[in-house]
């Protein structure tokens, strides 16, 4: 007998001679493993529901409302939308100007400010440096019902209540803002790089912008969109701030129309389309921006 039949007769290692070789068994699924679908499936239909059911009653009329389906489309979004910009010569877009002009302003200034701080937090050493760091993370936790009067008599004093700025300035230090920038320019700034600039003759102000300060694309990016959409959906200081209804933003603006359709019914249309609308500037950010969040940590540095 030769070595090659020898080998074709011989048994596969691990087998049990004489028993029949086919390809491996797949292992089954366990039962258990449907629970963590089934919790997401249950929680993605707890958040998608109600947008459904914005959307769908959009498109309905004052008279559909209430008399059709839920679920069931309407034919009057082109109404509700043409009366929604008629009302009070067009109020509702200028409701969305402001809005706009507040979450986009306060977002960038918000950006900067948490960029220069972190990455100040992060790479350098300075007595009290934890001690500040610990009162940011004591604002973070600091509900903002709290800070809502306190601000709104320091404004007051200033004779600044019931302008853009008094919505504007306090929005320009975000506490959480800081300190995401603080862990992420940690993370993403080696510290042989900065080292290695110095080294060379650079500033520190040139170091942060040509340095530091593109490896922290990524999480400024991130911290934009958080204070961007919790700008945009901030109701309680323009509440407290605001009294001419020019200025509102597109949450009070909605509240205050929302208000007025217990004397007027065909009012809920217009707030059920005005609120759709809102949703839309955030939809379109969140398209625009998710791709910087591919970047890599280190993009334009050298990788230790």
């Amino acid at each position: 007998m030769t070595a090659v039949a020898v080998r074709k007769s011989a048994p596969a290692a691990g087998a049990t001679p004489g028993t029949a070789q086919g390809p491996p068994r797949r292992p089954r699924r366990s039962r258990a493993g449907l629970l963590p679908s089934a919790a997401l499936l249950l929680g993605a239909a707890y958040c998608l529901l109600p947008v459904i059911w914005v959307v769908v009653a959009a498109t309905k009329g004052s008279d559909e409302l209430f008399s059709t389906f839920t679920f069931l489309p309407g034919t009057g979004f082109a109404d509700n939308l043409g009366d929604l910009t008629a009302y009070r010569d067009g109020v509702f877009w200028q409701w969305m100007l402001n809005s706009g002009f507040y979450a986009g302003c306060g977002a960038l200034l918000s950006t900067a400010v948490s960029a220069v701080s972190g990455y100040a937090l992060a790479m350098y050493r300075f007595r009290g440096r934890e001690a500040l760091f610990n009162v940011l993370l004591a604002g973070v936790l600091m509900p903002p019902v709290i800070l809502a009067v306190p601000q709104y008599l320091l404004l007051a004093k200033a004779e600044l209540t019931d302008s853009y700025l008094s919505v504007l300035l306090p929005l320009i230090l975000s506490p959480y803002g800081v300190y995401l920038a603080r862990i992420y320019a940690a993370a993403a700034v080696p510290a042989d790089v900065v080292e290695a600039a110095r080294m060379d003759g650079a500033g520190e102000w040139r170091i942060f912008t040509r340095i530091g300060l593109p490896m922290m694309v990524p999480g400024l990016v991130t911290v934009f969109l958080f204070q961007f959409t919790a700008i945009w959906n901030n109701f309680l200081l323009p509440y407290i701030m605001l009294g001419d209804d020019e200025k509102f933003p597109i949450t009070l603006g909605l509240f205050t129309l929302l208000a007025q359709g217990s004397n007027q019914p065909s009012l809920y249309t217009l707030v059920i389309t005005g609120a759709l609308l809102a949703v839309v500037p955030l939809i379109a950010l969140f398209l625009v921006v998710q791709r910087f969040w591919s970047l890599d940590l280190l993009s334009g540095a050298v990788k230790s």
